[in-house]
């Protein structure tokens, strides 16, 4: 590399730090509910663990214990070493999709719904949303991709890696469904399939969308295919946990159901959910299923273990739902994301406290933090210009108290 290109490279880092854009790793210990940063014991209020699953040394114990009784023989392998289609398959990972199939089943039957999907498990939610829409669109079929403003990066990478001379993509104003029908409207027939792409909880804004309402967008043109991303709603929504969709009775409505195992599940990993021929489909096509080594058993062992547990976790959500909705309705009206947080009812999680100013973002994360809260900044480009935040996220592991302490401080 020349001394040119180092140059350049440094230039635009100073730029980045100029701007108040700059990321770094930063160097944590973990211990329970709090994280030592710079020597400080700081409450964790910046983590996806929502319910408080990944802080919990009791069952990580119970785990290892369960491990511990097994015969060394049947203790699952540490590395996959290879690809599925390769020898990377394992039991712990077909008993896992059998396992998430059931759990789908069992919360269809108890709304009544009929339906049945096939499931196939990824390296994780990136590897599923890069992958997914890519192998979807390699049929011959005239396609239009409409997303959601503000669908994660992954689902961004995905769409854009799906575009060639049959395959367009436009993205409708965050939650906005009238302007969704208006690009649905504009499709001529020459569009073979319409492929709407959401969060059911969006990342950095924690609102929901209306899933009830593009079931019936669906409804009324036969070329429309929902794909959701559950990744923000696992865990934590719906009687048994299954996410926005099983709350919303919306399941049966869903072509590719997306959910992820980092968050609330405490282990990593994603899954789709879909119709046995689409399963086959990415199989056959999906790259990052293909071309990946698949994850190591003993991560497979634990998701397993966590699955089996997550339907019984009402208190937990029940508990997470209250915390989330204290915090919410205590953001000075300047400082949320919009008016459909100012009411008491419960969105998610993930509570934005929106300063707009990188400066003043990082300012009031250092406030935070000195206060004894591991609270971070959220600038662009990862939300728009002008919305830097403080991401407040709840979970089921804080108390009361906790979320009392916090509100004094903002």
């Amino acid at each position: 590399m020349t001394a040119l290109i180092i140059n350049h490279l440094q230039e635009s880092l100073n730029a980045l730090v100029t701007a108040n854009q700059y990321r770094q790793i930063p160097d944590l210990q973990h211990h329970g509910r709090y994280v030592l940063s710079e020597g400080a014991r700081l409450l964790n209020i910046a983590s996806n663990d929502y319910l408080g699953l990944g802080s919990n040394k009791q069952l990580q114990s119970e785990f290892l214990n369960h491990l511990s009784q097994s015969l060394v023989d049947n203790i699952p392998r540490m590395s996959a070493t290879s690809s599925r289609l390769l020898t990377g398959n394992d039991e712990h990972l077909q008993a896992l999709e059998s396992e998430l199939q059931d759990w789908y089943q069992n919360a269809i039957e108890k709304q009544n719904l009929s339906s049945s999907k096939s499931v196939l498990v990824f390296n994780s939610g990136y590897h599923a949303n890069i992958g997914i829409l890519p192998a979807l669109t390699t049929l011959p079929i005239k396609t239009l991709i409409l997303a959601d403003k503000l669908v994660h990066a992954s689902i961004i990478d995905g769409i854009r890696l799906s575009q060639s001379k049959l395959v367009s993509y436009r993205r409708y104003r965050h939650n906005d469904y009238e302007h969704l029908a208006k690009f649905i409207e504009q499709a001529d027939l020459s569009f073979g399939r319409i492929i709407i792409v959401t969060e059911s909880i969006f990342s950095m804004d924690g609102d929901r969308a209306d899933l009830a309402q593009l079931v019936q967008l669906k409804a009324k043109d036969a070329r429309i295919e929902l794909y959701i991303d559950e990744a923000h709603a696992i865990g934590i929504l719906g009687n048994t946990g299954l996410g926005l969709a099983e709350e919303t009775q919306t399941l049966a409505d869903i072509d590719y159901l997306v959910g992820t195992f980092g968050k609330a599940f405490a282990s990593i990993g994603a899954y789709i959910m879909c119709d046995e021929v689409v399963k086959q489909w990415l199989i056959n096509q999906m790259r990052p299923l293909i071309f990946s080594t698949a994850l190591p058993p003993i991560n497979h062992a634990w998701t397993r273990f966590i699955l089996a547990k997550i339907p019984s976790l009402t208190e937990q959500r029940l508990h997470l739902a209250q915390l989330s909705t204290m915090i919410s309705t205590a953001i000075p009206e300047p400082y949320r994301i919009s008016a459909t947080n100012q009411n008491s009812d419960y969105h998610s999680p993930i509570v934005p406290y929106i300063l707009g100013d990188n400066a003043l973002t990082i300012a009031k994360s250092k406030q935070l933090q000195a206060a004894g809260f591991y609270a971070l900044p959220v600038r662009p480009p990862t939300v728009p210009a002008n919305t830097a935040r403080i991401r407040l996220v709840m979970n089921a592991a804080l108390s009361s108290d906790d979320c009392q302490r916090l509100i004094a401080h903002l």
